[in-house]
């Protein structure tokens, strides 16, 4: 049984949710469809980009993902449909896909055009509907589109490291429900660049020397529970997708508040990682050993 999974800035308001999975049905009665997310802000390309990359992964080979971030048509912003590590994607040709293939290269990537004849302004129900269903009844890429090599690229993708390799610029991609903050420096590009040395993560005005494995790690469980204060504070971690994230520990934005609210953290604020260099240690010179010196 095909699964089809969803992922969109619709929300739950209006109907185009509930348009698209009606599609869907209609063509594929039998069809599983997931609704990975319909709360991605508005046009947000790069959360869009990365809710996916951490959520296709959980799915079975062949699963078909319909993104429906900025999806309206133009001349330069076409429909494409890719496959990749063995899942199919069908989206925008705006930067969402470039995360993704960023670490893993797609297997093939058509540019759909179909569009002569469907005449629509609603293209995740009318195009991409079309184009999910196609590929669930086992029909191929090349039916529905011609071949292409490139996708194009998102901005601010790839953190930036100066020369000497003591500091990473990264942006804030991602607010998640807990409001905590999260990076697009992943933990293998931090390492590769960090080399063991001590590191100062800065964002605004708030500062970091630590990177946690866990959240709960910032609690001191050898004290006892009435006398912890541990809400509320602050913490850098890599989260499970292996980004670097700046959190508050049991963050409530009614309560405690959030990384977002209490440090005024906003999607593409600059985090920056700077390095420190390993202090050598010096011994004073010692006089050359001569016939002289022994004599005296």
């Amino acid at each position: 049984m095909a699964i089809i999974t969803l992922t969109t800035d619709f929300g739950e308001k209006d109907h185009f949710a509930g348009a698209t999975k009606g599609a869907i049905y209609s063509e594929l009665p039998d069809v599983r469809i997931v609704d990975i997310s319909h709360s991605v802000s508005s046009f947000s390309i790069p959360e869009a980009a990365y809710i996916i990359q951490n959520a296709y992964s959980s799915f079975p080979k062949g699963t078909i993902h319909i993104i429906g971030i900025d999806s309206e048509i133009n001349p330069e912003n076409k429909h494409i449909a890719i496959k990749l590590d063995d899942h199919f994607f069908i989206c925008a040709n705006n930067g969402i896909m470039s995360m993704i293939c960023s670490e893993i290269a797609p297997e093939k990537i058509v540019e759909i055009n179909i569009h002569d004849k469907i005449q629509t302004n609603f293209p995740v129900l009318d195009i991409f509907v079309k184009v999910a269903c196609h590929i669930a009844r086992g029909g191929t890429l090349e039916v529905i589109g011609k071949t292409i090599n490139e996708i194009k690229p998102i901005k601010n993708i790839v953190p930036y490291v100066n020369d000497d390799k003591s500091q990473i610029i990264g942006s804030i991609i991602y607010i998640d429900n807990y409001g905590n903050v999260i990076t697009n420096i992943k933990r293998s590009f931090f390492e590769t660049i960090q080399k063991g040395r001590d590191f100062e993560i800065s964002a605004r005005n708030h500062k970091f020397k630590k990177v946690f494995n866990k959240y709960s790690d910032i609690v001191n469980f050898d004290i006892p529970e009435d006398k912890r204060h541990d809400e509320g504070r602050g913490l850098v971690v890599f989260n499970s997708g292996n980004f670097l994230e700046i959190a508050v520990y049991k963050s409530n934005s009614a309560t405690v508040g959030s990384a977002s609210t209490l440090m005024g953290l906003s999607l593409m604020d600059t985090v920056s990682v700077n390095f420190i260099k390993k202090s050598v240690e010096v011994f004073p010179e010692r006089p050359l050993k001569t016939e002289l010196n022994e004599d005296l």
